[in-house]
């Protein structure tokens, strides 16, 4: 039993959530049972760091001792950089046998701008417009104290630029200037709104749709946000199987080729000590 258990490798979905009343994190159970059915590790859970399951009850559902997460958020702000490596470290001082990695955020996926722009081109032809003549306007959560959301919006529009022929592709915050309002008062003809939101939070289930209707154009239509987008649990299996290949294949330089795609932090036993 404890043999199989150090082979065995599970996945924890690493989430914001939500614990306002009817939230029910579903675009994430959903996302956990799609890549189950896909056998990408033995166990697949998920969990919040506003909400529950918790990612501390969450890692000590898990039996395999070796854990991949993959945090759902746009960038490696305070969430991924701070608060997320804080509450694994207090579960893995519970289970000392337990090994952790963690992988980039989703919103710094290579593969992501691909998504987005798919979703993009789609709701274009839905509305007859031809990208040529449509903008497009990247909104994310953005942060007075972190600049981590914008500059991983900005990163977005870029690649989104540079692969497709929307007439502007422009980034617009919701806790930080520039807004959606200021971005779009100069752009006419058909905008296309997508909410950078891993999760199906209030964000993007409320606030986008409202500040949309605060334009009060019929021309500017919100195209949904990352947690609704096809291919994302392709997204993770393959981060993941790839993590998976470079933890094996670390003699020979793997993780050195694989750093632009994905960042590694090992929680050890030391590090749970530390606390």
């Amino acid at each position: 039993m404890l043999d199989a258990r150090k082979r065995s490798v599970a996945l924890l979905l690493a989430a914001h959530g939500e614990r306002r009343h009817g939230a029910a994190n579903g675009s994430v159970t959903q996302l956990a049972a799609t890549l189950r059915d896909c056998a990408i590790a033995q166990e697949v859970a998920v969990g919040f760091i506003k909400g529950a399951p918790t990612i501390n009850q969450s890692v000590r559902s898990l039996l395999a001792s070796n854990i991949v997460v993959f945090p759902l958020f746009l960038s490696d702000g305070y969430f991924t950089r701070v608060r997320l490596p804080q509450l694994l470290r207090e579960a893995l001082a519970a289970d000392m046998a337990s090994r952790i990695r963690v992988l980039a955020p989703l919103g710094l996926h290579p593969a992501l701008a691909g998504l987005i722009l798919d979703r993009l081109v789609a709701m274009a032809r839905v509305r007859g417009v031809a990208p040529a003549r449509a903008g497009v306007v990247l909104l994310a959560h953005g942060s007075r104290q972190d600049p981590a959301s914008r500059t991983a919006g900005e990163q977005l529009a870029e690649s989104v630029r540079q692969y497709s022929d929307f007439r502007a592709v422009r980034v617009a915050l919701l806790e930080e200037a520039p807004s959606l309002s200021d971005v779009t008062c100069d752009m006419s003809g058909a905008v296309l709104v997508f909410g950078l939101f891993a999760g199906d939070g209030m964000h993007g289930a409320e606030d986008a749709p409202r500040l949309i209707g605060q334009l009060g154009r019929s021309d500017v239509h919100f195209a949904g946000t990352i947690a609704s987008l096809d291919g994302i649990a392709d997204l993770v299996a393959r981060a993941v199987a790839r993590a998976r290949i470079c933890e094996q294949a670390t003699a020979t330089g793997c993780e050195e080729m694989l750093a632009s795609t994905y960042r590694a932090h090992v929680l050890s036993r030391d590090m749970a000590r530390a606390l």
